[in-house]
């Protein structure tokens, strides 16, 4: 966009959003240096907002900023994390930021008219038709990030109509995430494939009758807000199962909806810190060591989502009946401690970390390093795999530790580390091949696509995204039905808002109406 800082800033009050303002009263001065720049004003005050030249008044807030960083944030070239992470914007007050941020549309070259309206024509999106054992099925998908999203991906995947509803002034901000591919983050596109998008501001009385008319058709909602936030918008499941009594409603959550810690804010680590996953995992006693993967967020909140709602639209087959499903990815991860806790209960000891059984206290259930810096899995528990992993090296005086203790276990943990730095990682691979000894290789993120196995499996679906191949995941149990489904890559904001709409019989003529005052793009 050529566009200047100054111009960007004077369309503020046509961007600001009344309706989210109500008992905000603040002042805030942006202080934007360079050539363009200039000191500047807010003054939210009773539902109003006015924007005044210099520094007046006692502000709550002071913004520091250059006119080109300015620039980048409101057009989407900056992400504001990133931005304040380097210093490129300073801010006196996070907390208040963070409110006041949320008072303003996201800057269009529209505002710069003077009336700031929209209209034109519309474009009608078609969707290839998604089959399988879920096709017919229509879910409104109101979650944000991961959890979520994933599941409703997978969902699709298995032919499940999925509509991505997101406000067009504050949509899902993993879009905004770095690493970008043009003006989209890749996390985006990782996780929304084959969804359709409705862009609708669900604040206004205009945007909530929007969605009650779809909720009429659709079969599941799924929302990750923290409990009480649907309530307050008249979106959460009391409210939308009166407009269809037969509507399977999963709230994602970190803590469920009604516990002593549902409004406490937490992540994925905070969830497997509590649930105690987190700590059996290190090498030993003086380390903790962290996932490299989300684990509550994919384990607790997208397959344990996917689960409940499958399980939900059986019951309603057989009830005719809807449900609330109260998904606390802090409660579903716990079953991942099964054998760890049942060790401790029929024991009365914790193993430290790194010693259990199963996280590296055998020698013959271990991870090794090879020649080349990459790692070599061994995974022979059984006594059948792990004699032949000794005769194949020649040490059958080994046969018999895994009756053993744990002293002759790290005797031999010392020697396997030294004979696997001998060779580099494929040639242990090609050396156990056709023997039943349980050994992989442990394949890096950048082998995932060529790997032999996960290529005949096509567990991932390969777009172009601005010339980019990218691969996205897919559902990863194969349907018969939904074997040649016609996905498609993950919706840019709104595009699919005109259809949607069209879809629930809104006149041409509403549906402008809509668009030209903010309340759907």
């Amino acid at each position: 966009m050529n566009v200047t800082a100054k111009e960007i800033i004077r369309t503020a009050p046509a961007r600001f959003r009344a309706e989210k303002s109500e008992g905000i009263n603040t002042v805030f001065h942006f202080d934007i240096s360079g050539t363009d720049g200039g000191q500047f004003t807010f003054v939210i005050q009773n539902s109003t907002c006015q924007l005044q030249q210099g520094f007046q008044g006692e502000a709550k807030c002071v913004i520091t900023t250059s006119d080109t960083h300015y620039r980048d944030l409101e057009t989407g070239k900056l992400n504001p994390q990133l931005a304040l992470m380097m210093g490129k914007v300073k801010v006196s007050s996070l907390t208040e930021m963070m409110a006041f941020s949320k008072l303003f549309r996201k800057f269009d070259e529209k505002y710069l008219s003077e009336n700031a309206n929209v209209s034109g024509s519309f474009e009608e999106v078609i969707r290839p038709s998604l089959d399988g054992p879920l096709k017919g099925i229509r879910i409104l998908d109101f979650s944000r990030l991961l959890p979520g999203p994933l599941a409703t991906m997978l969902l699709a995947d298995m032919g499940a109509e999925v509509i991505k509803v997101e406000d067009p002034d504050n949509p899902d901000y993993i879009r905004s995430f770095e690493p970008m591919m043009d003006e989209t983050s890749a996390f985006y596109y990782a996780l929304n494939r084959s969804k359709k998008s409705l862009a609708v501001n669900y604040l206004e009385p205009d945007g909530k009758r929007v969605i009650y008319e779809l909720v009429k058709s659709a079969d599941v909602v799924v929302e990750q807000y923290r409990p009480g936030v649907m309530k307050a918008l008249g979106l959460d499941y009391a409210t939308l199962k009166a407009f269809n009594p037969k509507l399977i409603y999963a709230s994602i959550t970190g803590y469920g909806q009604a516990s002593s810690m549902a409004q406490v804010a937490g992540h994925d680590l905070n969830y497997i810190a509590l649930a105690g996953l987190l700590g059996v995992n290190g090498q030993d006693a003086d380390s903790v060591v962290i996932p490299g993967f989300q684990l509550a967020d994919i384990a607790g909140g997208s397959y344990m989502a996917m689960n409940a709602i499958l399980a939900a639209l059986f019951q309603r087959e057989r009830r005719g009946v809807g449900e609330h499903l109260d998904v606390a990815m802090t409660d579903a991860v716990v079953p991942l401690t099964a054998l760890p806790f049942a060790e401790y209960q029929a024991t009365g000891k914790v193993s430290e970390r790194g010693a259990f059984q199963l996280s590296g206290g055998l020698a013959n259930y271990n991870v090794f390093r090879c020649a080349d810096g990459k790692f070599i899995a061994l995974g022979s528990l059984e006594p059948k795999f792990w004699n032949q992993i000794c005769a194949a090296l020649n040490k059958t005086e080994w046969t018999n530790i895994v009756l053993e203790g744990q002293y002759a276990h790290e005797a031999v943990k010392t020697e396997l580390k030294a004979i696997f730095l001998e060779q580099t990682r494929d040639y242990w691979v090609t050396f156990f091949k056709g023997k039943e000894v349980c050994v992989s290789a442990v394949n890096e993120i950048d082998e995932l696509v060529s790997n032999p196995y996960l290529q005949e499996k096509k567990l991932f679906i390969k777009q172009q995204i601005n010339n980019i191949a990218f691969h996205t995941v897919k559902m990863p149990v194969s349907f018969e039905s939904s074997r040649d489904n016609g996905a498609w890559i993950a919706p840019q904001l709104g595009e699919d808002t005109y259809t949607i709409l069209k879809g629930i019989h809104m006149s041409e003529s509403e549906i402008l109406r809509l668009r030209t005052e903010n309340i759907i793009k």
